[in-house]
């Protein structure tokens, strides 16, 4: 399949969302979005492996699925072998080795992002708020309720100070700057200093302090919902937006003061910023649009832009990095598998499978990789309702006519 996607397929689809049209839950845009096809599994058995099986001895190959008849998975993380799902049935639910390990649930409406920092699980909700879980140190299948960000005395106690306070567009009344007046869009973690982010539709980012729950800072970052945040090397700070730009801040330490000072923006385009992803050296940021191409920028180059990969007819919904690959999920009910060579992406696989939209990706590494053959084992949720498990090489030859990004 060749790169070169016609102007005619994407014109129809190069429109600004606005603000609160966006992927939601129940009376939000995902019920209005044409990507919301209602694909229901004909699987009547609830935790079941999909016996659809690829060949394991391939480099590219689906290991099986994870199906639970209970909401469109929005979505995951990965750690220490476990996998956690978040769905709009509000249910976290853990499993391991492909079957279900834990479950644990929370009253915030659909489960937007998840995170994990130590023995803490964050995740992020519908209405505007971030939860806090522990998992138990004496039964590791057990998570308990650790709070809730902010806090009630945080807020109970900026609420008495009318300089904390802001009027909020969508509310049209005064809000709390610690506390998120929209739907939670996305979380971040800067494990080396303890730093939670979370993005909203309330157009900011928020910076927390994962151990204690305090909001450090409230960055009013873009003109429309903020879809993602990413926290990077060096104190570099990702946004994307709805409108259309994706820009670059830097964090700064003044004694026990935190700021986030916008330093670039990389991108400033018609269509809505659906995803960013940055690889582990924090050498190549990636930018997921509406339109269904990602950009990328190198980091080395003072953050030129390298090129587009163009793979989906629809819009990219998520992205994720490992290693040298990329994987970029969309509203097309695809997977693209993009290795870097150089500033060259080549397209190795297009991974099928999925019946509606794909919207959460996680990664981990394969316990079978090698030094000689590096794999890894990608997750993909989808508005399907099923998880797809997918071992992926990084030796995997170029798919025949694989898509190659033109633009270097």
């Amino acid at each position: 399949m060749s790169s070169a996607i016609n102007d005619e397929d994407f014109s129809v689809r190069k429109k600004k969302f606005s603000a609160y049209d966006r992927l939601s839950c129940e009376g939000s845009p995902m019920k209005m979005s044409p990507w919301n096809q209602s694909c229901h599994l004909n699987n009547p058995n609830l935790d079941k492996f999909d016996e659809d099986v690829s060949n394991n001895n391939s480099k590219i190959c689906l290991i099986g699925s994870l199906v639970r008849e209970e909401g469109h998975i929005y979505s995951l993380a990965t750690k220490n072998g476990l996998l956690y799902t978040g769905s709009d049935s509000k249910n976290i639910r853990v499993w391991k080795d492909m079957k279900e390990f834990s479950a644990f649930k929370s009253n915030s409406g659909l489960v937007k992002a998840i995170i994990i920092s130590g023995d803490k699980i964050f995740t992020g909700h519908q209405d505007g708020k971030v939860r806090v879980w522990k998992v138990q140190p004496n039964n590791p299948s057990s998570y308990k309720p650790a709070g809730t960000l902010p806090t009630f005395f945080d807020i109970f106690k900026a609420s008495i100070r009318p300089s904390n306070y802001f009027m909020s567009a969508k509310h049209n009344r005064a809000s709390i700057w610690i506390k998120h007046w929209d739907a939670i869009s996305c979380l971040s973690m800067d494990h080396n200093h303890g730093l939670l982010y979370s993005a909203s539709w309330d157009r900011t980012f928020k910076v927390w302090k994962a151990d204690n729950s305090k909001c450090l800072e409230s960055v009013k970052a873009h003109e429309d919902a903020v879809n993602s945040v990413v926290a990077s090397v060096d104190g570099i700070v990702y946004t994307g937006s709805a409108d259309g730009t994706v820009k670059v801040w830097q964090r700064e330490f003044s004694g026990k003061i935190i700021k986030h000072v916008l330093v670039n923006t990389l991108l400033n385009q018609e269509c809505a910023v659906t995803a960013l992803t940055v690889n582990k050296s924090g050498t190549v940021v990636y930018c997921g649009s509406s339109d269904g191409v990602v950009n990328f920028w190198e980091k080395e180059k003072k953050l030129t832009h390298g090129g587009v990969l163009k793979g989906h007819k629809l819009a990219v919904l998520c992205l994720e990095s490992a290693g040298n690959l990329v994987f970029s999920g969309s509203a097309d009910k695809t997977i693209c598998v993009w290795r870097k060579e150089g500033s060259v992406h080549t397209c190795l696989s297009v991974l099928t499978g999925h019946n509606g939209p794909v919207k959460c990706l996680a990664v981990e590494e394969d316990k079978e990789s090698t030094r000689n053959d590096q794999k890894w084992v990608l997750y993909s949720g989808s508005l399907d309702k099923s998880v797809k498990v997918w071992s992926v090489s990084e030796m995997a030859p170029i798919m025949h006519n694989g898509h190659e990004d033109h633009v270097q």
